[in-house]
């Protein structure tokens, strides 16, 4: 029977073993809250409300704590957490139509949760970028696309899944 510390070789002992090794990093977001915050919380920007651990909308309470939401901060420091992409000879023909879809998809994931939003939209002669607050949103919008007028696209994470870039083009 070993005495040794679980992970060691009968020949080191815990003070030998590697210090080497790569220490795997929190995923840091910077709009994520600091602590807990008081019930009911509403952002005195867009006016969701803060409930049970999660931002709603709701009904805005009386003498509520008021705290930027998460989305709203992102929108002022224009720190995105996702884009999309569109282009092609389609996209120039049907460009009204097309931004409609990304607004509709955006009105319908934001009536469930507030903090997917589009942030701007960039319009250029031979394509759109659309920014948002989350990595959701794109990935809707690009789908919502491809199954209403086919074409391409193209999903691309970076930064531990912190961000996403969509592409859509036809």
């Amino acid at each position: 029977m070993s005495t040794h510390a679980k992970g060691t070789t009968p020949r080191e002992t815990p003070r030998e073993r590697r210090k080497d090794r790569t220490i795997q990093e929190s995923v840091h977001d910077t709009y994520r809250s600091r602590g807990k915050l008081p019930e009911p919380t509403v952002c005195p920007q867009c006016g969701a409300v803060f409930h049970k651990g999660r931002w709603t909308w709701a009904e805005r309470p009386a003498e509520a704590h008021q705290e930027m939401c998460p989305a709203c901060q992102q929108i002022r420091d224009r720190f995105p957490a996702g884009s999309v992409m569109l282009s092609g000879p389609f996209l120039v023909a049907h460009r009204e139509e097309i931004l409609n879809v990304a607004r509709n998809e955006e009105a319908a994931a934001k009536a469930e949760h507030p903090l997917r939003r589009i942030m701007a939209i960039e319009e250029h002669p031979d394509r759109v970028v659309i920014t948002t607050t989350d990595t959701h949103l794109p990935r809707r919008i690009g789908e919502a696309l491809r199954s209403a007028y086919d074409g391409t696209l193209d999903l691309g994470y970076a930064d531990e899944d912190r961000f996403i870039r969509v592409s859509w083009i036809r």
